[in-house]
């Protein structure tokens, strides 16, 4: 795995906008909700869940179809930060929505996330979410610096699904959770998923 960084020019601006004003307008980008998953360096698929790592995360996004390339950031100030800046596998779990309750326990600091939470083990033991709508199974490609946070881009490995046409994601906007419309009502052209992703 290596450790990448692109030197780009460092323009200090005066900033017209407070934290608040941009996390406000970032929260009109709704995203769905994933929880990353990883036995950390202690994985052994025995059961032991004492090294397992999870946090909630709408920083997540697709990278690359060759290699297939995923990304997401945890926050410098997460008291798990030294074990997620040295994870070697992990998983993304896409969440349904009826797994609110899941989101919010992963995305707090608790002394023990994982009781009573339902897992199977994935790739090298790493604990994949019950009843997510996909697990995304990868290798930590590379990690970059995001300012407070740590970007690490992830090799996919292995992957599964529900159906789409079942799916219901669960979705964050406006600091809010939604759900999706059931009748959506906006003309979709057909080669709309070629261009709409740059793929």
């Amino acid at each position: 795995m290596s450790s990448k960084n692109v030197d780009m020019p460092l323009v200090c601006e005066p900033r017209s906008f407070s934290d608040r004003e941009f996390r406000d307008a970032l929260g009109l980008f709704a995203t769905g909700v994933v929880v990353i998953t990883s036995a950390g360096k202690a994985g052994s698929g025995n059961g032991d869940r004492s090294g397992y790592l999870g946090a909630t995360v709408s920083s997540f996004s697709s990278v690359s179809l060759d290699p297939p390339l995923i990304l997401f950031s945890i926050g410098r100030q997460s008291k798990a930060f030294t074990a997620w800046q040295s994870v070697e596998s992990f998983a993304v779990n896409i969440l349904s929505e009826n797994q609110s309750a899941i989101s919010t326990r992963f995305a707090r600091a608790m002394t023990d996330k994982w009781d009573g939470v339902n897992t199977r083990s994935g790739l090298g033991g790493v604990p994949l979410l019950s009843d997510a709508l996909a697990w995304i199974e990868c290798r930590a490609y590379a990690k970059y610096d995001g300012g407070d946070h740590l970007i690490i881009v992830g090799q996919v490995l292995s992957l599964s699904a529900k159906p789409g046409a079942s799916a219901r994601p669960l979705i964050f906007f406006g600091g809010k959770y939604r759900e999706l419309d059931v009748h959506p009502s906006i003309l979709t052209p057909p080669d709309a998923d070629q261009w709409l992703h740059g793929w």
